[in-house]
C-alpha cells in the first residue's frame, strides 16, 4: 500500500507539471481551449514533447438499454442489447472513423461501449476532444496485474494428489448440491484472465469447444492481445487457448475443474467454459479488458470480427480475478458502461475484490467498485476469518460510499490446475482464488433453478441472503457489529443454502415469475386466512401474504390463487405476495 500511495503522489505531481507545460505551449492553454478539460490527465502526460500513447475517445451519445430489463429470457436480453449497442456505434462512429483513416492513424473500434481505440500524438488527441460527438478520453495504460513469474506452490505430476474435494469447495457445501443432481449442468461460465490451458486434463471436457474427438475455438475462445505485444509464449492472436501465465488456468479450474477422478477442485464440474485472454504475461489495458467484455457479449469466430457476434452463445457467467488501478492510470469509470452492458445482458459478472487490504476503502478499482460487479472478498480456507490482504470497502474512489465486497468465498492455499503440463496443479492465494468459487456457485445455483438464470438482482439476493452472515464493524465507520459489513460483505457463500432456500419457494410457488396462478403452500402453516401465513423448513421461513386471494381449506391454508409478486428476501425469510 506504501508503494500504491507513493505511485499515487508521484501522478499527480507528474501530471501537474505537464499540465502547467501544456497551459504555455502549442498544445493551448486551458482558458483558450476548453477542450483540454475532456482528456485524462494520463494522456496529457504521455502525448507530452511529441510522444504517442494509446488511448480510448468515448463518445457521448451511448445506447439505451433499458428495455432489456423487460424482455423474459437471457436470449432476448443479450439479442437486445448486442443490437442496441452495436446500432449505436454504427451510427455515430463513422465521422471519427473517418477522420482517423484519412489521417493513417492507428485506431480501433469497440460498440460494447462507444468508443474507439487510438494511437496517436497530443495535437490528435486534442482535435479528437475539441469535436462535439466526444464526451471525453481515457488512458490505456498497460496494467500490470501477474508476474510472469508468479509464485506457485506447483505439483508437476499427480502421485501426491489428494483424493478428497478440495476444502474450499467442500466449505462452500457445493457437494451436498452435487448429490442431489445440480453441478452446473446447462451452464456456461466464461474466463477473462491470462489465458487457459484448455486441454488440461481437469478442463477438456469441460470445454464447450471440444466434442470429445476434435475442438472448435470459433465462438469459445478469444484473444486479445494484438502485435506489436509479443503475447509471450502464447504470442498475439493465438488462434487456440493459450496462458503464457498460469493465473487464468488456475482460476477456470476452481470454476469447473474436475479430471472425473481424484481432482475435483471447481465448484461447478457440470458446467461448460468458454475464454477471452486480457492480460499478454499478466498485464492488461482497458482496452483489452473491454476487448474481452464485448466478445462475451456476443462471440465470434477465431478469425473474424464482432460484425459475426452471436448473443445466443454468450456465456451466462464470468469470473474475472484482474483490476486496473487509478495508481496506473485507470481511471473510475472507464470501464463501466462496459460491465453494466453485460449485466443488461443477463451474464453475471463476477469480480475479485482485490488484494490491497487490510486497511478500508481499497476496493478501490476497475471494475470491483462497481454497483454491476458482484464483488469477492477471500477468507482465510476453511474459516470465516477474512485474509489479511482482502480489500474492503467502502467504496470512495467514486465517492459513492458503496458496501463492498459484496460476499466472501475461501481464497488461500487453493489448489487447482495449472498450466505447466496437462497434469499440473497448483496452490495460490488470493482474492483471484475466491471469485471462481462464486461463479461455480452461481452456475450450481442456475442449473437447480433455471429460471434464474437471466435475473441477475435476484440471483445476488438469494446468494447474500442464504450467506453464512459474519458480523463486523472495523470498516463500517464504528457502527455496531453487524452484517452486511464493508469486510466481509453478506458473509460466506453457502451454496447449499441458496439452493435450499429457493427449493422452498418453488414449494410455495409452481408459478415463481410475476403473473397469476395457483400456488401451494407448504404445511404446516400458521396464520390466518386472507392475512399472513408462515410456513419454515429448517433455518428458513417463507411468508406468504394473501392480499386478495381465493382461499381453500378451512383448518389450514393449502393453496390460494392469485397474482404472485417477485420474491423480496431479507435475511433468511423470504416474502411472496399472492
Amino acid at each position: 500500500m506504501k508503494i500504491r500511495s507513493l505511485a499515487r503522489w508521484s501522478l499527480c505531481l507528474i501530471t501537474l507539471f505537464w499540465v502547467a507545460i501544456i497551459a504555455s505551449s502549442s498544445f493551448s492553454a486551458r482558458e483558450k481551449n476548453p477542450a483540454i478539460d475532456k482528456i485524462a490527465p494520463w494522456v496529457l502526460e504521455k502525448t507530452a514533447n511529441g510522444a504517442e500513447a494509446e488511448f480510448l475517445v468515448a463518445l457521448t451519445d451511448q445506447a439505451d438499454l433499458s428495455g432489456a430489463a423487460a424482455l423474459a429470457i437471457k436470449e432476448e436480453k443479450g439479442r437486445f442489447v448486442r443490437d442496441a449497442l452495436w446500432k449505436k456505434a454504427q451510427e455515430t462512429q463513422g465521422p471519427l472513423l473517418s477522420w482517423l483513416s484519412e489521417r493513417k492513424i492507428e485506431h480501433r473500434s469497440y460498440y460494447i461501449t462507444n468508443l474507439i481505440w487510438v494511437k496517436a500524438n497530443a495535437d490528435v488527441a486534442l482535435a479528437l476532444a475539441s469535436r462535439p460527438e466526444v464526451a471525453r478520453l481515457e488512458g490505456n495504460p498497460l496494467i500490470r496485474n501477474y508476474p510472469a513469474d508468479l509464485p506457485v506452490t506447483e505439483e508437476r505430476s499427480e502421485p501426491n494428489v489428494p483424493t478428497a474435494v478440495e476444502p474450499g469447495i467442500n466449505y462452500t457445501r457445493a457437494p451436498q448440491v452435487w448429490a442431489a443432481g445440480f453441478t452446473g449442468q446447462g451452464i456456461v461460465i466464461a474466463g477473462a484472465d491470462t489465458g487457459i490451458l484448455w486441454n488440461h486434463n481437469a478442463l477438456i471436457n469441460h470445454y464447450r469447444g471440444w466434442n470429445g474427438v476434435s475442438a472448435s475455438h470459433d465462438f469459445n475462445w478469444h484473444d486479445s492481445i494484438h502485435p506489436p505485444a509479443t503475447g509471450g509464449s502464447c504470442g498475439a492472436n493465438s488462434a487456440a487457448p493459450c496462458d503464457d501465465n498460469g493465473h487464468g488456468t488456475h482460476t477456470v479450474g476452481t470454476a469447473v475443474g474436475d479430471d472425473g477422478g481424484t481432482n475435483q477442485v471447481g465448484m461447478a464440474p457440470g458446467a461448460k467454459f468458454i475464454g477471452c485472454r486480457n492480460m499478454d504475461q499478466g498485464a492488461g489495458t482497458p482496452a483489452r479488458y473491454i476487448e474481452c467484455m464485448e466478445f462475451f457479449l456476443a462471440p465470434y469466430p477465431v478469425s473474424g470480427t464482432p460484425a459475426q457476434g452471436n448473443p445466443a452463445l454468450a456465456p451466462d457467467i464470468t469470473t474475472n480475478s484482474w483490476g486496473c488501478p487509478a495508481s496506473e492510470g485507470c481511471s473510475p469509470n472507464s470501464l463501466q458502461a462496459a460491465v453494466e452492458a453485460q449485466r443488461s445482458a443477463g451474464i453475471m459478472m463476477v469480480v475479485a475484490a482485490g488484494n490491497g487490504g487490510s486497511a478500508c476503502s481499497t476496493v478501490s478499482d476497475p471494475p470491483s467498485l462497481y454497483d454491476a460487479s458482484y464483488s469477492v472478498g477471500a477468507l482465510s480456507t476453511g474459516t470465516d476469518t477474512i485474509a489479511s490482504f482482502s480489500s474492503r470497502g467502502p467504496v470512495t474512489a467514486d465517492s459513492s460510499m458503496r458496501l463492498k465486497p459484496d460476499i466472501a468465498a475461501p481464497g488461500t492455499n487453493t489448489r487447482s490446475t495449472y498450466r505447466t503440463s496437462t497434469t499440473s496443479y497448483a496452490n495460490l492465494s488470493g482474492t483471484s482464488m475466491a471469485t471462481p468459487h462464486v461463479a461455480g456457485a452461481v452456475a450450481v445455483l442456475w442449473s437447480a433453478q433455471p429460471y434464474l438464470r437471466h435475473d441477475i438482482a435476484r440471483t445476488r439476493a438469494v446468494l447474500n441472503s442464504s450467506a453464512t452472515h459474519i458480523l463486523s464493524n472495523t470498516c463500517d465507520s464504528g457502527l455496531p457489529l453487524a452484517s452486511p459489513n464493508n469486510t466481509y460483505g453478506n458473509g460466506r457463500l453457502d451454496v447449499k443454502a441458496a439452493v435450499d432456500q429457493l427449493a422452498l419457494l418453488t414449494a410455495v410457488s409452481r408459478k415463481l415469475h410475476p403473473g397469476a396462478g395457483t400456488f401451494d403452500i407448504p404445511l404446516p402453516v400458521t396464520g390466518e386466512p386472507g392475512v399472513e401465513c408462515r410456513s419454515s423448513s429448517g433455518n428458513h421461513t417463507i411468508v406468504i401474504n394473501l392480499n386478495n386471494p381465493v382461499v381453500s381449506g378451512s383448518a389450514a391454508v393449502t393453496s390460494g390463487t392469485g397474482v404472485a409478486a417477485a420474491p423480496t428476501f431479507s435475511g433468511n425469510t423470504m416474502t411472496v405476495d399472492l
